[in-house]
């Protein structure tokens, strides 16, 4: 039986431009990326907070994957919202506008019912928050965090701590190079490890993604898109294929941490075929193991 996961994030709503078209509206936010690649490999757990405008539409893509969101408070207000514009040649991005809304109030509540879940993903919010979730939870088998530039910068007293209490930490190469003050990512590896995370997972985009562990590294590549729509949610969904293949497998080796490596590099090149979440509410597992079968046959030799 797969382990369930509980992810702790935001939920939101998100404008986006990019060279192959715009849309003005459409759900977003790190938890419901996150949810939604998991949700093919193990039972998932929501805790975010939205508001009035998240009507029953939102809500049904989460629960036609099976999402429980029991820990989706409502608060009165407005749910966060992001807008941002991409170059063209997708990498780079401007942020046009965001607005915290209820998000700026965030004070997760972990329900009865979710506190022995088996494996916690915090979201990039606040690191104290991040340490108040955990405390939280009954005796969680994996914690795995993820974190960004502004709390790297902003807040890094409180980032230490939580990073001293996390098993993962799963950040791309530049706020790797940012937390570690190391360029050489083998070094900021290590200097990372030193804070408390045995296992680092730094993203590279288009590039893929390193695992490092136990001295060893691991490198998995992103897999090759002739058109890549909207890279939003895209480390979000990477994130979320990761914990979702290493719940299933139902332990955390190498050879778990691996394949779970090629999972999050096949979900996060379908979260950005389409704009927002569309194309993982539409995809299937077995579109996802061909995949996962497609990067073999692309590194084998």
């Amino acid at each position: 039986m797969a382990m369930n996961i509980l992810v702790v994030g935001s939920v939101a709503f998100d404008a986006v431009k990019t060279p192959f078209g715009a849309v003005e509206r459409m759900l977003g936010g790190s938890a419901t990326y996150f949810s939604l690649a998991a949700s093919f490999f193990a039972g998932l757990r929501v805790v975010a907070v939205v508001g009035d405008d998240f009507t029953d539409a939102e809500m049904a893509v989460f629960r036609e994957k099976n999402i429980s969101t029991a820990g989706l408070e409502r608060a009165p207000g407005r749910t966060f919202f992001w807008s941002g514009e991409y170059t063209d040649n997708l990498n780079d991005r401007v942020t046009l506008d965001t607005q915290l809304n209820v998000f700026a109030d965030f004070q997760p509540k972990i329900p009865a019912e979710y506190r022995d879940s088996e494996l916690l993903f915090l979201g990039n919010i606040d690191p104290e928050l991040q340490r108040n979730v955990q405390a939280q939870l009954s005796a969680p088998r994996l914690v795995a965090g993820d974190t960004m530039n502004f709390w790297i910068q902003g807040k890094p007293e409180a980032l230490r701590r939580t990073l001293g209490g996390l098993h993962v930490l799963v950040i791309n190469d530049g706020e790797a190079r940012l937390l570690s003050g190391e360029y050489n990512l083998p070094a900021a590896a290590r200097s990372i490890h030193a804070m408390g995370p045995r296992i680092l997972v730094i993203k590279r985009g288009e590039y893929g993604a390193l695992l490092f562990v136990d001295g060893k590294v691991f490198c998995a590549p992103g897999f090759l898109l002739e058109q890549v729509c909207d890279p939003t949610g895209a480390g979000d969904s990477f994130a979320g294929g990761f914990m979702g293949a290493l719940a299933e497998a139902g332990g955390f080796d190498q050879a778990a941490l691996r394949r779970a490596m090629i999972y999050g590099s096949v979900l996060g090149s379908f979260a950005v075929e389409r704009f927002g979440v569309e194309r993982l509410r539409r995809l299937t597992r077995q579109e996802i193991d061909a995949r996962y079968c497609a990067i073999q046959d692309l590194v084998r030799f």
